[in-house]
């Protein structure tokens, strides 16, 4: 069984080769689609509020500034690579309606993006949860995180 998520925070310092971002249980009736991370939000990583599951992952600069931007409302003026992704499945007739983190193996996560296509099938493209998460805040779709994926996060420690 899957389980909702939302983006809780994000942590980037420039001067290090990766970043980490934090996904946090959403609460049953909860809507994360407008989620907005304060400006008071802790910013090291580690585990948040002990009443609902939250793991960090580790991802690269690029991927966190494009995750950062979208947050932040932030356009460019040439489009990145999730923007053109996002341009591929729409024009292909598909829609983009969920990114599930779905595996976690030796320490690395595994994503697919969520897709129904023009006739109605449901298909899941193997992803990066890095990308698959800057297109889904993109594209303001739920993020789903499998049960066993949570447990294996918190019995490593990641």
């Amino acid at each position: 069984m899957a389980v909702r998520m939302e983006l809780s925070r994000i942590l980037i310092r420039e001067l290090n080769d990766y970043q980490i971002i934090e996904l946090r249980e959403v609460e049953p009736g909860e809507d994360d689609l407008d989620l907005e991370i304060p400006d008071d939000a802790p910013k090291e990583p580690g585990f948040g509020d002990p009443k609902r599951r939250s793991f960090p992952i580790v991802i690269g600069l690029p991927e966190a500034q494009a995750i950062d931007r979208r947050l932040k409302g932030i356009t460019i003026k040439r489009p990145q690579t999730h923007d053109l992704l996002a341009k591929v499945i729409e024009s292909l007739g598909g829609t983009l309606v969920s990114i599930t983190i779905n595996d976690l193996s030796e320490h690395t996560f595994f994503a697919t993006l969520d897709v129904r296509t023009a006739g109605g099938d449901a298909i899941h493209i193997d992803s990066r949860p890095s990308d698959a998460i800057a297109l889904g805040i993109a594209q303001n779709v739920p993020i789903y995180v499998e049960e066993h994926v949570l447990e294996g996060a918190r019995e490593a420690g990641t």
